[in-house]
């Protein structure tokens, strides 16, 4: 399946858009070769709930197409006129009519460019084709942008005020990893972007030419593109680049998606998984997304407890801290950073890593359970291990690292997790009780704004998987910090 890079909805075409937009898209998926199902419409999808993704619709649409943006956060869905079966076709999208930086008009001079184009993205082509298509009048996906509704509509958090995503989104990992995202993006502007619209100013004209625009662009490929997966001979493979899938990207995410994007040599199918009732709304999944990467990649979240794909985070610098702190000498200290410097050289840990604990398992298992063993182990284990170069007994008499047998681990492993958790619960700008009041008190929750909300059900998704974990590691006689 693709990785897909979505939500919420974008922006129109750069001079204005159909003033029936979505009988012009319809009619231009006709023109080229998109066929759409009869059993499903597209229309004003159900409202998104405050807590994210949208509410089935319970009611079945009317016959024909009905439009409104009123009251809606992502503009439109799509959904099931009549009932669906899992394995029913919904419908099919031909390669020709994908935007990328192969089909779109000035596809043979980004070619050509290629090389001076690279970028850490990868995505600076397929964002030039959007910024040429979308103000070029005679552009065949005129009917396509005419779905998107405003640019500065986007509720990813790179739009938010900087002291607004800190303070609603600390401990979580978004703002750190906004910086980086908006860092980049300005880099990448600067010195390939603006450089190659200047060298070619009949093809972009100045409207175009604006960091502003390109960071809603990046937020849109970010939010609605696809990424093809490699074929498993092709792993060493470079990603394949996004494109743009319309029809596709109508789509909303829930964690228990409803249909799934499949991939052939002439088109992409988006197929049922399940079967659908009549007038409930249609689902894909952009992959097993936690809040915090909906949030950040798409500007919405999975109200709790709905989203079964969250996760919480522990930084793999946070376990060397709260092994540093169990050292009582100068010696055990020099010794702790050591073993660090070993699981580095192991590339088990990183300065920038972190260890990801779902809600049923750790998916970083082998990572966490290496340190944990390397950190805890006593220390002439550690000396013979070292002198191994960690080619010593690797079996794990323990167990796997998995939710349920975490109190199964011997007590050093778990009280070093344990103050880890502690820790990083520390980088949070609320506690648990607080969190859990505002989401259990409605009427105080529906006064918060929407940034409030979604980052509130952010938060306490992985307050509490990191609680979870506090209990599992519970032992009489630790010492906490």
């Amino acid at each position: 399946m693709a990785t897909q890079t979505k939500r919420p909805r974008v922006a129109g075409p750069v001079d204005g858009g159909d003033p029936d937009p979505v009988a012009g898209f319809l009619n231009w998926c006709r023109r080229v070769g998109l066929e759409l199902s009869p059993k499903v419409s597209e229309r004003a999808g159900g409202r998104r709930t405050r807590g994210g993704a949208r509410a089935a619709l319970t009611s079945p649409p009317p016959a024909q197409v009905a439009v409104s943006r009123q009251g809606t956060v992502a503009g439109y869905g799509m959904v099931a006129r009549e009932s669906l079966q899992a394995g029913e076709l919904l419908f099919v999208v031909p390669r020709a009519a994908l935007l990328s930086q192969h089909t779109c008009s000035i596809s043979g001079l980004l070619e050509r460019e290629r090389g001076a184009l690279q970028s850490q993205s990868g995505w600076v082509p397929l964002l030039l084709a959007l910024l040429h298509e979308l103000q070029a009048p005679a552009s065949r996906w005129r009917p396509y942008f005419a779905l998107w509704p405003e640019l500065g509509s986007l509720e990813h958090p790179m739009f938010w005020p900087e002291e607004e995503r800190r303070c609603l989104l600390q401990g979580t990992g978004v703002p750190e990893a906004v910086e980086k995202d908006l860092a980049n993006i300005r880099s990448e502007y600067h010195s390939i972007v603006l450089p190659f619209m200047e060298a070619h100013p009949d093809l972009f004209s100045l409207r175009v030419r604006s960091l502003e625009l390109y960071h809603q662009l990046v937020a849109v490929v970010m939010a609605y593109s696809f990424q093809e997966p490699l074929e498993e001979e092709e792993d060493e493979k470079e990603p394949n680049s996004p494109v743009m899938v319309p029809a596709a990207d109508i789509l909303n995410h829930l964690a228990n998606h409803n249909a799934n994007l499949e991939y052939s040599a002439n088109c992409l199918r988006m197929v049922a998984t399940q079967p659908i009732p009549k007038g409930h709304e249609i689902f894909n999944t952009y992959g097993q997304m936690a809040n915090w990467q909906l949030i950040h990649m798409y500007g919405f979240v999975e109200p709790y407890p709905d989203n079964t794909d969250d996760t919480a985070d522990i930084q793999m610098v946070t376990v060397r801290e709260a092994a540093l702190q169990g050292t009582k000498t100068e010696a055990e200290r020099l010794l702790a950073y050591e073993r660090w410097d070993f699981l580095c050289k192991l590339e088990m840990v990183g300065e920038e890593g972190a260890f990801v604990i779902g809600r049923e398992e750790v998916l970083t298992e082998e990572e966490l359970i290496t340190t944990l063993k390397v950190l805890c182990m006593p220390a002439e284990e550690f000396r013979e291990l070292k002198d191994q170069d960690g080619g010593g007994d690797n079996k794990r008499e323990e167990g796997s690292l998995t939710i349920t047998n975490i109190p199964k681990l011997k007590a050093s492993w778990r009280q070093l997790l344990r103050n880890s958790v502690l820790l990083t619960l520390q980088t949070f700008a609320t506690d648990l009780k607080t969190d859990q009041d505002l989401l259990s008190n409605k009427e105080v929750y529906a006064k918060l704004s929407w940034r409030e909300q979604q980052a509130l059900q952010v938060r306490y998704g992985q307050k509490m998987i990191l609680h979870q974990l506090l209990e599992l590691t519970q032992v009489s006689s630790f010492p906490v910090l």
